[in-house]
């Protein structure tokens, strides 16, 4: 199935969500580079929400352009396989290798805002992620990995954790707070 059809399919959990869903839905349908950075008004990103075997902590990264543990993502880059792609940044991000996909299903959505910045010497807008989260299970013994080009730190955190670790007010209320309860599902 494809990721407009995966989209549709999707269940909201709030307010938040169902806005956000029908306005992905809405600029697919206007904006055929979506998939692509070329897109400098909003583009698809990636999330792969990790917890451990037990379901009590996450696999957080300090962001290097946010300044913030965060979860782990990435750009599209043309890739309508956004679950494939979230796996491969759960791995190049973290090191994790043979993490679990607890669900083909999306996770959660949500457009994010992203402040202008400097990325490799040149100048990115800001503009919006079109944000899809899968989630995913691994096992918190395996070798962690800094990938220095994206992160500064990777860290399993008790659930609570990533609600105050995160500098993002708006990523704790809206994001975390909301997959925190749906890993206890």
């Amino acid at each position: 199935m494809n990721l407009l059809e995966n989209i549709k399919r999707f269940k909201p959990l709030n307010e938040q969500e169902a806005f956000d869903k029908e306005r992905m839905i809405a600029y697919m349908a206007k904006n055929p580079n979506y998939l692509s950075r070329k897109d400098d008004t909003a583009h698809f990103t990636a999330s792969m929400w990790t917890v451990n075997r037990e379901r009590t902590k996450t696999l957080m990264v300090y962001h290097n352009i946010y300044n913030s543990w965060s979860w782990i993502g990435g750009h599209a880059d043309g890739e309508e396989d956004l679950c494939s792609v979230a796996m491969r940044e759960l791995e190049e991000e973290t090191g994790i290798r043979n993490a679990v996909l607890l669900s083909p299903e999306i996770f959660s959505l949500e457009i994010l805002t992203v402040d202008g910045h400097v990325r490799k010497g040149t100048y990115v807008p800001s503009h919006l992620h079109m944000n899809v989260t899968y989630f995913a299970q691994a096992d918190e013994d395996q070798e962690l990995i800094v990938n220095d080009a994206e992160n500064q730190g990777v860290k399993w955190q008790p659930l609570e954790d990533a609600l105050k670790v995160s500098t993002e007010p708006w990523m704790v209320e809206w994001v975390y707070k909301k997959l925190v309860e749906r890993s206890r599902l």
